[in-house]
């Protein structure tokens, strides 16, 4: 049997300390599930492991994409999943780690199948957009799929306010004459590994003083620059981040430098808040404070590989 060992939490919370820690016990490799550390120009500003960190365990999908390339979660399931099956031919435990909720149920769950929308309809709902604002596309969901809209108010909020995904929603819908949420759930591949899903979490004061800190470091190791070398791209889908989006508010003139800092840390803190939300919804997921002893997690891996091998 094939175990995927699956480290979740939100940012600056320690997962890549403790996937280097588990990939070095059981001789594996490491696949990232970040969405932002894919892009290579992105380095700084998505804390992408050191040179020393990536030394010490082989990973992948760490800088592999450009900005410059359309790449969706549903690209990355299946290099992921492909990039599994070779792994597991060498060896029978492997690691995943990342703060991205989709892309990790992507990988453990599957990746709901939706037919191919011809482009013209995404033109035509994007120019509405432009038009009309998100409040456009809230209210044409409810309109098109309010099973979906209604699900989306009560557990993940949010997205209502993501053009992106409201956008891609309504393709659905338009190009299909379904709603969304039919074709959910549907066709799901069956996966050839068993999941252990750990995850790190910190009291609220803790995890915002980590990403307050994660922060400082970023800027005076370069942010800064790395930013505005990128800000000439800065309607790019990959750049829509947190930490890049508030120094363009600087560059543009609307912060002061030490403004956008101040809204690069608060807009970090409430998306690793969103990341716990989604996270704590992941069944037979094992919590772990993030100063447990790595000795302990793996105590308890083990006991979990022998109990599910019985």
């Amino acid at each position: 049997m094939n175990y995927l060992i699956t480290i979740i939490g939100p940012t600056a919370i320690g997962k890549t300390s403790l996937s280097i820690a588990l990939a070095k016990q059981y001789g594996c490799d490491i696949i990232s599930c970040d969405s932002r550390q894919f892009f290579k120009e992105m380095r700084i500003g998505t804390a992408v492991p050191s040179d020393e960190e990536l030394n010490q365990a082989t990973h992948h999908f760490i800088q592999n994409k450009s900005i410059f390339e359309e790449y969706t979660v549903g690209d990355f399931e299946k290099e992921a999943i492909a990039k599994l099956d070779e792994l597991f031919s060498k060896n029978k435990i492997q690691i995943m780690v990342g703060g991205s909720g989709l892309y990790v149920d992507a990988v453990l769950k599957g990746f709901d199948s939706f037919p191919n929308i011809e482009s013209n309809i995404r033109d035509e709902i994007q120019k509405k957009y432009d038009e009309k604002g998100i409040e456009y596309l809230q209210q044409k969901l409810q309109e098109l799929d309010l099973e979906y809209y209604t699900k989306i108010l009560s557990e993940n909020p949010q997205t209502l306010q993501n053009p992106q995904r409201m956008m891609r929603f309504l393709e659905v819908c338009i190009g299909t004459g379904k709603p969304y949420s039919s074709f959910l759930n549907k066709d799901k591949n069956a996966r050839n590994f068993t999941p252990i899903i750990i995850g790190l979490e910190a009291d609220r004061e803790i995890m915002y003083d980590r990403i307050n800190q994660r922060v400082d470091i970023m800027i005076n190791e370069g942010l800064l620059a790395e930013a505005e070398k990128l800000y000439p791209n800065k309607e790019l889908n990959a750049l829509q981040t947190v930490g890049y989006r508030e120094l363009y508010s600087f560059f543009d003139g609307d912060f002061t430098l030490d403004f956008a800092i101040e809204e690069i840390k608060k807009n970090t803190r409430r998306f690793s808040k969103r990341q716990l939300t989604w996270f704590k919804r992941t069944e037979n997921t094992i919590w772990f404070d993030y100063k447990t002893d790595i000795s302990k997690i793996i105590e308890v891996v083990n006991t979990e590989i022998e109990s599910k091998n019985k």
